[in-house]
């Protein structure tokens, strides 16, 4: 639904607007006055006004309680109401369409303990290499080019789909944006237990092992909430609010080793500093380590040392400026158990001038969070909403380029015995460093960059080769250069590249620009194979050796799923596949940063069996 057909227009021959009529009117003038600059293109990562048909009513009022708080200040709850039936063409109470979940009968609802966890967590392994043994992926490069679709799942009044299952005792655990955690029988669909947090669950499940026959689930949501519990019955454990600023959030999955739980924190300040009368900036990116058993908090490390204060700047309304802030860790540690350390990326600074860890790949000591080495991948880059509003007074001096480091650095030993962090960076640059003292060894160049990327959520090495996806995605002719989206191949000890194949524009007009052929998400490899989905919905398979592409499928289609409800797919972001005894399994739909909403959780296996 194109923005002309949402304004629409009225003519001297029209009649007077019932009161239904009335409060669409009111929406769409609420629109014009308060939305539309930032949503038809104004602002880079506010989801596009074509794509807001496609969300339930109930979640645009959501937001503006929530993420988008500071620029919905002004509007009283009628006129939010208002808004919210006018962009979705729903009624805001609507009671749900959505079908109850379909919870399993006896025969399917029993843990399997004779079926391990199929990865470490949302990384794959402890390294994040997210590469899957032939063991345990339970396919073979030629059974790829015969995967159907074996059954769906529909994400009850969802737009998004982000939290990357994890296979573990028959089941798939995820969780998903209403903050519902399911686990699902892995041959199915029926649900065994589901579990209700406090938000939405960005992040994939942490499962851990099950030597004593008691294996717990660990996940973060929304609001920096930690919770722990019973894998096989879903009772809950313990729960820990680890946020130590009123904006901290949870994106990366918590890692789980040797008995501590490690939980990266990131925030929503970015988006708060649009807000004029907004104190910008407090929040420092951090880890927090606890005790898997019980919730205590062993220690916190914050990336960036020193504690934020008033500085002698104000903004336009005359509100303070604060500094240092910022560098939030929005992906999974990669834990080096030979050098008991821990290894993140992080984000841009939010306030001037920019601290030398933002944009870094960190090195962190696991018994105490104290911070070993730091590479940054690029110095300078401090930004933050207000660089994308009328009023910039709150934009920090360098005013971006926002370069993250939104994916985990993996963690490889090369043939020579050198063990090597390979970052991918939004900036389109892929860095690799050595581990022991965070020197580079090589720096590659495989994509212009931007707000999506470059690399932005993950790469995939089994060890010899790279496998780095490059969105390079265009956010209204904000980059300029030329563009290059697709997957590449690169020797992990030089960083020549092996082979490039380019992700094609295949997109309908008439969903762009939230279809995009940029390939954002995690990808992930077993023996021959490398699967990576793109924001145009597209998941494909490509030759580990060549890159030629040997398998496809859109999957932005309606799905009839097994818990009888129609389900939609959208963009593929964020998380990424999930090969695991015989399937891949793929989350489709992301309705945020402008892309198609979806959701639907699809299993593909040899001929759908």
């Amino acid at each position: 639904m194109g923005a002309a057909f949402l304004l629409g227009s009225c003519t001297a021959e029209q009649q007077p607007p019932t009161a239904e009529q009335a409060t669409v009117l009111d929406g769409a003038a609420l629109y014009q006055e308060n939305c539309a600059e930032c949503h038809e293109g104004g602002v880079f990562k506010a989801p596009h006004v074509v794509t807001f048909n496609m969300a339930p009513a109930k979640f645009i009022l959501t937001a503006m309680d929530g993420v988008m708080a500071q620029q919905a200040a002004e509007l009283n709850a009628d006129e939010r109401i208002a808004l919210a039936e006018f962009l979705t063409g729903q009624k805001v109470g609507a009671q749900s369409t959505a079908v109850p979940v379909l919870m399993c009968e006896d025969g399917a609802s029993p843990f399997d303990f004779d079926a391990p966890r199929r990865a470490e967590a949302w990384g794959i392994t402890q390294e994040n290499t997210r590469f899957v043994s032939a063991d345990h992926a339970g396919l073979v490069a030629e059974d790829v080019p015969k995967l159907k679709l074996k059954w769906a799942f529909a994400y009850a009044d969802s737009t998004r789909a982000r939290s990357q299952p994890v296979v573990a005792g028959g089941a798939i655990y995820m969780g998903s944006q209403d903050g519902t955690v399911y686990a699902l029988d892995e041959e199915t669909g029926c649900a065994r237990w589901t579990y209700q947090a406090e938000a939405e669950i960005r992040s994939g499940l942490t499962i851990s092992d099950w030597a004593d026959n008691s294996p717990t689930a660990y996940f973060g949501d929304f609001n920096a909430k930690v919770y722990a519990v019973d894998a096989t019955s879903g009772a809950e454990l313990w729960t820990r609010n680890v946020g130590d600023h009123v904006r901290s959030t949870i994106t990366g999955s918590p890692k789980l080793y040797d008995g501590v739980l490690y939980v990266p924190v990131s925030s929503q300040e970015w988006a708060s500093a649009a807000d004029p009368g907004y104190e910008c900036c407090t929040f420092r990116g951090n880890i927090v380590a606890l005790d898997a058993n019980t919730g205590e908090l062993l220690w916190r490390g914050h990336v960036i040392p020193g504690t934020p204060a008033k500085t002698d700047r104000v903004n336009g309304a005359g509100t303070p400026i604060w500094h240092p802030a910022g560098a939030p860790v929005w992906n999974s540690p990669t834990v080096d158990a030979k050098r008991g350390r821990l290894y993140m990326g992080t984000g841009e600074a939010y306030t001037s001038p920019a601290v030398d860890t933002s944009d870094s790949i960190v090195a962190m000591d696991m018994k105490d969070g104290s911070i070993i080495w730091h590479y940054q991948g690029t110095a300078g880059d401090a930004w933050n909403m207000a660089c994308t509003i009328a009023d910039k007074s709150s934009c920090p001096e360098e005013n971006g380029p926002d370069f993250d480091f939104g994916a985990p650095p993996i963690l490889v030993t090369s043939e020579s015995g050198q063990d090597i962090l390979l970052a991918g960076q939004k900036s389109g640059f892929v860095h690799a460093l050595d581990a022991e003292t965070g020197a580079l060894i090589w720096k590659k160049r495989i994509g212009l960059g931007g707000f999506a990327g470059g690399v932005h959520w993950g790469m995939a090495s089994d060890g010899k080769v790279l496998f780095a996806p490059n969105a390079d995605t265009d956010f209204y002719g904000y980059w300029e250069g030329e563009r290059k989206p697709g997957l590449y191949s690169l020797n992990i000890e030089t960083g020549e590249t092996n082979w490039f194949t380019p992700a094609l524009d295949t997109c309908p007009e008439n969903l762009k620009p939230a279809c995009d052929p940029g390939l954002s998400a995690a990808p992930t490899a077993m023996p021959g194979i490398v699967f990576a989905g793109g924001f145009d919905g597209v998941l494909k398979a490509y030759d580990a050796a060549t890159g030629e592409v040997v398998w496809e499928i859109n999957t932005v289609q309606d799905y009839q799923t097994v818990n009888g409800d129609i389900a939609r797919g959208g963009s593929i972001e964020s998380d990424g596949p999930v090969i695991a005894n015989g399937k891949l399994i793929v989350n489709s739909g992301y309705l945020y940063g402008g892309r198609m909403a979806g959701n639907v959780l699809l299993v593909y296996s040899v001929d759908g069996e």
